[in-house]
């Protein structure tokens, strides 16, 4: 089996290969792609060196699938050409999301709705990932009304750019790399994205409208606010949920635990929450402060952490893969 990683010496990428790895992927051939500047380095995947080739040549070479985390324009240039050779991509940029007949997959909660023609598979945006990881057994069971969410995401979710910015902020010097244009060290910027002449930013608008398609709803309605902070990595989420149906919290709790991929951390009388510096290298959705909401009827109040380069990215992107190897093989 051929699997081609393009962008494969990025910040996602180059865990997509380790995530690969883990789950056991490694008697393949691997295809590391990547831009012109990278062709031709080494890098090491389950114990031998693979030279990193163009993305011309590793559609050339006809993989079975291809995971991309190269940027929305890449993935928009390459990833048809890529599916024309019978390949299946799954893109973790944003330009494939909101097609209607383009997948837009969390393994545990709708890999049903990817056809075997598909050709085409979009990761969803990380905060989406791991919201929806703990909102899909409470829709399941109640319905969801409305949603009002505020995101901490972390500067990784800027990719090498956030995180040298702050690094170099941290020590007090100009940093060659820009994502923000204020300051993050010692600082929060309610900015995520580029904002739209209503107000909003993109990384806001993609939790509206990814949330309702993986959850198959357009009735939700869904607001949120979108904070990037001083963490290097670790997404979290103060998630404000109304349900259509009455709930009790024992039942939700149930439910969560049940969850597959969701872990509940949550003994306020130990301190007991989730935090990105616990989540940090897992692969889990970590979820706790539990708790009604009690200025609306059916009001849930919920705190969402994960690791946004592994669940928010590689780890669901690799976990689709997976997901299509085992029922091609059956």
């Amino acid at each position: 089996m051929k699997i081609a990683v393009v962008g494969a010496t990025g910040l996602v990428g180059s865990k997509m290969l380790q995530v690969l790895e883990e789950y056991g992927l490694t008697d393949i051939e691997l295809l590391p792609a990547a831009s012109a500047r990278s062709v031709g380095k080494e890098i090491d995947f389950a114990g031998r060196k693979h030279k990193v080739v163009s993305v011309e040549d590793a559609i050339a070479a006809r993989p079975d699938y291809a995971i991309f985390s190269a940027g929305g324009g890449t993935s928009l240039q390459y990833a048809p050409l890529f599916a024309e050779k019978d390949c299946t991509v799954v893109d973790n940029s944003s330009a494939w999301r909101m097609y209607p007949e383009v997948p837009l997959v969390v393994p545990e909660i709708n890999i049903d709705v990817v056809k075997d023609s598909d050709r085409i598979i979009a990761n969803p945006n990380c905060s989406t990932i791991q919201m929806v990881m703990a909102l899909y057994p409470i829709h399941k069971a109640y319905g969801i009304k409305r949603l009002v969410i505020a995101t901490y995401q972390s500067v990784s979710g800027s990719g090498i750019k956030g995180l040298t910015q702050m690094e170099y902020e941290e020590k007090g010097e100009e940093s060659p790399l820009r994502a923000y244009p204020h300051p993050i060290h010692h600082n929060v910027l309610p900015h995520g994205g580029d904002f739209d002449e209503q107000g909003y930013t993109t990384e806001e608008t993609k939790l509206l409208n990814e949330t309702r398609k993986i959850l198959r709803d357009n009735e939700i309605q869904v607001t949120s606010t979108v904070v990037r902070v001083p963490v290097s990595g670790g997404h979290s989420e103060a998630v404000n949920v109304e349900t259509r149906k009455s709930f009790e919290l024992q039942d939700v709790r149930r439910l969560l635990g049940e969850m597959p991929g969701v872990v509940v951390t949550d003994d306020p009388s130990q301190n007991l929450y989730p935090m990105p510096i616990y989540a940090y290298d897992k692969n889990e959705v970590f979820v706790g402060r539990i708790r009604r909401d009690f200025s609306v009827e059916n009001g849930l109040n919920l705190w969402v952490v994960a690791d946004n380069i592994r669940k928010g990215a590689a780890t669901n992107a690799v976990q689709i893969v997976v997901e299509l190897i085992k029922r091609r093989k059956h």
